[in-house]
């Protein structure tokens, strides 16, 4: 992340992209018939390229959506979906298209990563990344055999990383991605820098925030961003996310912009396991109340940003906490996380609130005293607080 950028952080004016807070609410997924929910209180949150064997699990697990499906959809794998009452983004393949009615399928897909160089088969090395006016085209067809159900896009870790050789001859050009932004309706990406090999990005979590921002920036805000979440160890032979770090990403994530999560739940080493979240009773404990405590809180993370600011100063100022504001019906909640792994301290101020105010940490069991509309509290490595605060009293 661009170190300026870092220092924008430390002091955080709350400006939303969203109507004014007295607005009502208006789902990001109005314009498709066939879409996902429009309610208040949906937020979604997925799994990549799992067995549909596995829904019902997922589903105890918090998880809403199915991305992706292996060799799919068949009709097996929707009716195993239907059952499991889990929805899917899928790959808009005849199956597919003959089951055009049918309400578990809520999204059509590209293929993955189209802005990696692309394989040109086994021995044979890598070619360019597929062009963004080839997706740009793709995303048209796609649209003009079904209007009612949005395209999504997954892109790969160049979103958040201008380094990554993985683009090959189209390393180091972000201005790419304005233009494959153009081929979607729900944009997506992902890094995961818990578990990274290499030492640019290696336990840097804020590089997950650094891309969800570009493409809230890069679709002028015009576009439904979601991204990926990593919570195995993936390819590492050391080291894996712990539940800890998991929950920062995803708040980093939705903090900064993202409205939709999709779990990345495969890894390879120390031998393949394709669904290895739910082989990891820690991890999957994580998980399951980090997406609880989502689903509980959707409708005010869906809801608008207040109409005052809200400022946050840091010590020592080196370690940034971004917060997220959001006025939901007589109260204001601000959602923040520390950005980096060491302990910091942060001071929040908040208009309109009354200096006797009592501020509920949310699901900590403990409440703070604002004084003169400011409070201070205590953030440990990559911790994350919830805090309600009641308006008008």
């Amino acid at each position: 992340m661009n170190p300026k950028r870092l220092i924008g952080l430390l002091i955080l004016s709350i400006v939303g992209l969203c109507p004014a807070a007295n607005e009502p609410f208006v789902s990001a997924y109005q314009s498709w018939a066939n879409g996902p929910s429009k309610d208040a209180g949906f937020f979604p949150i997925a799994v990549w390229l799992q067995d549909p064997r596995n829904a019902v699990r997922y589903k105890q697990a918090g998880i809403n959506t199915y991305v992706g499906l292996w060799k799919g959809p068949t009709e097996m794998q929707l009716n195993q979906l239907k059952s499991a009452g889990m929805k899917v983004i899928c790959e808009q393949n005849e199956l597919a298209m003959k089951n055009i009615d049918n309400p578990v399928i809520i999204g059509w897909m590209h293929g993955d990563e189209p802005d990696n160089a692309q394989s040109l088969g086994e021995g044979k090395g890598y070619g360019p990344p597929i062009s963004p006016d080839k997706i740009v085209e793709d995303y048209s067809q796609i649209r003009s055999a079904d209007p009612t159900r949005p395209v999504m896009l997954n892109l790969g870790q160049g979103v958040a990383w201008d380094g990554w050789h993985g683009r090959g001859v189209r390393t180091n050009h972000p201005e790419d991605y304005p233009l494959y932004i153009q081929g979607c309706d729900i944009v997506s990406f992902d890094i995961y820098p818990a578990c990274h090999d290499r030492p640019q990005v290696a336990g840097k979590l804020w590089f997950v925030a650094n891309g969800v921002e570009r493409l809230v920036k890069w679709s002028d805000g015009k576009k439904i961003v979601w991204n990926c979440i990593e919570c195995t160890r993936i390819s590492n032979d050391t080291t894996k996310a712990t539940p800890l770090q998991v929950r920062a990403e995803v708040w980093m994530s939705i903090i900064h912009g993202s409205r939709g999560l999709i779990y990345f739940v495969h890894e390879w080493k120390p031998r393949f396991n394709e669904a290895a979240l739910l082989a990891d009773p820690e991890m999957l404990a994580g998980v399951t109340q980090t997406n609880q405590q989502i689903h509980r809180l959707a409708e005010v993370i869906n809801a608008n940003p207040p109409q005052g600011k809200v400022k946050v100063t840091t010590e020592p100022s080196s370690i940034p906490v971004a917060v997220l504001a959001r006025k939901h019906k007589d109260a204001l909640y601000l959602f923040t996380v520390n950005m980096r792994g060491d302990p910091v301290k942060a001071s929040f101020t908040a208009a309109g609130i009354s200096k006797d105010t009592k501020i509920e940490v949310i699901d900590e069991s403990r409440t703070l005293q604002a004084t003169d509309s400011s409070w201070r509290d205590d953030f440990a490595p990559w911790a994350v607080h919830i805090y309600r605060i009641p308006l008008g009293v």
